[in-house]
């Protein structure tokens, strides 16, 4: 065999790392929907990021009051490239929560499964593709 099929590797690694991100936002969103607890809160500021490339990631900062009196105020886990005039500071949110650990938290309407379920489709494909081109590679030498 040569060493042709190293290369092989790159996409299954790139696969298997996407498909762990999207399931483990998978499974959390699934257990904050399950177990978590629903509040009102509002955004008190916004987190701005930018990337290595020069992209500005916006994420809006939530604050609320657990339902056993702890004062919470965390930013939110996905950012976009702009607001589209939504959740401006001093806007009220549904937020829920993990009762356990409120780090853990969506806020309705702005944190959406949608890049979960593409990394998780994404990781798949390469996965199990690499894997398919992998065994051929296999069973032909």
């Amino acid at each position: 065999m040569e060493r042709a099929w190293l290369f092989s590797l790159i996409p299954l690694v790139i696969g298997v790392g996407q498909l762990s991100f999207g399931v483990y936002g998978l499974r959390r969103a699934s257990a904050i929907r399950r177990t978590g607890v629903t509040v009102r809160g509002r955004i008190v500021r916004h987190d701005v990021n930018r990337s290595d490339e020069g992209a500005t990631f916006v994420h809006p900062v939530a604050a609320w009051t657990t339902l056993d009196g702890r004062a919470c105020e965390y930013p939110s886990r996905f950012g976009r490239g702009s607001l589209g005039g939504r959740l401006g500071v001093g806007t009220t949110v549904s937020v829920r929560y993990d009762p356990e650990n409120p780090r853990r938290f969506a806020i309705l309407g702005w944190d959406t499964e949608v890049v979960d379920k593409l990394f998780t489709v994404v990781g798949s494909v390469l996965t199990g593709g690499t894997l398919v081109v992998l065994l051929v590679r296999i069973i032909a030498f």
